[in-house]
């Protein structure tokens, strides 16, 4: 959408991108070819190379694992082939197990070897005991090892032990990955010159984005006539990235953070401002998506209605442009989901019964926006829709956007519980389970949700094990862990409050290139 000249930098980047891709092709051996693979991903530059790594794992996974590899190359081959969509038995570790189950304790001494199978353990689904178990036995035996560990490799464990790869957002793993491979004594030049040609080509394309994104917000003029409602521009554009980290993505990201920023007004709207006459009236307006509702309301609900109904208009006319697909009956209904979850939350902050934890994390989903923004990017994105894949996106939603959202409403309660009472928000998933479960401490209600996103992470993993044809679309199947992946960024944080840290990467992802 915004393109840009070819310059030298432009040019050289071209030519290096070239290069890599024959070295790609032409590398025989097994081992250097997947750590080739895995570098080229983590730099954030793997989906221009999309059709040579896909070419390259296809024949890995028909004759990589009829070899005699180390568990370094076994592992690593594995979670690559898991990452990319290929489906792969966890069989593949058998021949390091005892014959009853557990890891052979002489791999005790392989700590690279035991950090690989560490990282492919985390692309594990329900009821793969195995990769359950290579998950204990590594992570027990890689942290009592790490204080006498090389620095450079400590620094890998430790990072490996706070966030696994596979759960780790790619544009940021791939700003943080340029600088700690600049400092490896083993590293490709050519290699790490194109990562940082590239960050910086995309870091530019993004702020053209951020700036259209913030041309229309002003325009649209909401903050201006409801000064309750939240102004994060910034913030509504970092989901985008976290979503859809490819630069092809350039229209979606725009017109997702539009309806990012709107749900955001709606949320205040219903948390902070309205009353309960107005939000019943509001509901039933957005419910009926009819002009003629708008009459009975409020004049600030009139203005975010039409904001609302005419911004999903927009999005509704560049699909039908783009894809040739008539989408308004299923945006529609994501929304009005969604503002009946919010007027569920409403009832219940008032006295009208208490959810349990499941009532509560189910109806989150729809007010925390997983849904409508999935439902949105599925057409956006326009890959691979049929009429039966559409016929999905109402109630009930498939289980590959639930698990991606419930992972989105958990880390929500997570990071900003504090904030959410402060403005009068239900009680969070936290209080629920320590009352379900009698917990008797917030620490232990916290850990229990951390125990149920490892788990939702699970489901999510399984979705990408269906054979093509019955899953939805590997597009959107990524884009929904590209979600969860980013739940965790946005709002996961210890000492800071959650403004400063959303304000710290968007500043390092967006405003701060890798070449001084």
């Amino acid at each position: 959408m915004f393109p840009v000249e070819k310059d030298k930098k432009t040019e050289r980047r071209d030519y290096l991108l070239g290069k890599t891709a024959r070295k790609l092709r032409s590398i025989k051996e097994s081992a250097e070819k997947l750590q080739l693979i895995d570098t080229i991903q983590r730099l954030g530059i793997g989906y221009y190379l999309e059709e040579d790594i896909n070419a390259a794992l296809r024949v890995e996974l028909s004759e990589g694992f009829s070899g005699d590899d180390n568990l370094f190359t076994t592992a690593l081959r594995f979670r690559l082939l898991r990452h990319n969509g290929f489906r792969v038995s966890s069989d593949v570790f058998a021949k390091f197990t005892d014959g009853k189950g557990k890891f052979q304790q002489s791999l005790v001494g392989d700590v690279i070897g035991l950090l690989s199978l560490y990282e492919a353990s985390y692309t594990g689904a329900q009821g793969e005991t195995l990769l359950d178990e290579a998950q204990e036995f590594t992570k027990s035996n890689i942290q009592s090892r790490l204080s006498d560990l090389p620095l450079q490799l400590q620094e890998q464990v430790a990072q490996a032990l706070e966030v696994p790869r596979h759960l780790r957002m790619a544009r940021l793993e791939a700003r943080l990955f340029i600088d700690q491979y600049s400092k490896q004594r083993d590293r490709d030049d050519q290699l790490l010159e194109l990562a940082r040609l590239d960050y910086d080509r995309v870091q530019v394309q993004h702020q053209a984005e951020l700036a259209e994104i913030t041309r229309w917000w002003t325009q649209l003029g909401l903050v201006e006539k409801l000064p309750f409602a939240r102004d994060r521009p910034l913030e509504c554009f970092l989901w985008t990235v976290g979503l859809l980290p490819e630069s092809k993505y350039s229209s979606c990201r725009i017109e997702l953070a539009k309806t990012i920023a709107i749900l955001l007004v709606i949320d205040d709207i219903f948390d902070t401002y309205g009353k309960m006459e107005e939000l019943i009236l509001f509901t039933d307006a957005i419910t009926r998506w009819d002009l003629e509702a708008i009459e009975g309301l409020p004049e600030y609900m009139k203005i975010c209605y039409m904001a609302l109904y005419n911004t999903n208009n927009d999005i509704c006319y560049t699909v039908l442009k783009e894809n040739g697909w008539s989408v308004l009956p299923y945006l529609k209904s994501s929304w009005v989901d969604m503002i009946q979850g919010f007027m569920a939350e409403v009832k219940w902050f008032n006295g009208g019964g208490h959810p349990n934890l499941e009532e509560y994390i189910e109806n989150g989903v729809s007010t925390a926006g997983a849904y409508m923004a999935l439902v949105h990017l599925f057409f956006l994105i326009g890959e691979g829709i049929t009429e039966h894949n559409a016929s999905l996106l109402f109630k009930p939603y498939p289980k590959l956007f639930s698990a991606a959202g419930q992972i989105l409403r958990l880390w929500d309660d997570l990071g900003t519980a504090k904030e959410e009472q402060e403005r009068g928000d239900l009680s969070s998933s936290v209080a629920l389970v320590m009352k379900e479960e009698n917990l008797l401490t917030e620490e232990k209600g916290r850990n229990r949700i951390l125990e149920k996103i490892e788990n939702l992470w699970k489901d999510l993993n399984g979705e990408m094990m269906f054979e093509s044809e019955k899953r939805l679309p590997l597009a959107i199947v990524k884009v929904a862990l590209n979600m969860a992946r980013a739940s965790r960024v946005v709002y996961k944080h210890e000492d800071d409050s959650y403004f400063s840290s959303v304000d710290n990467y968007v500043r390092d992802l967006f405003f701060t290139p890798t070449i001084a």
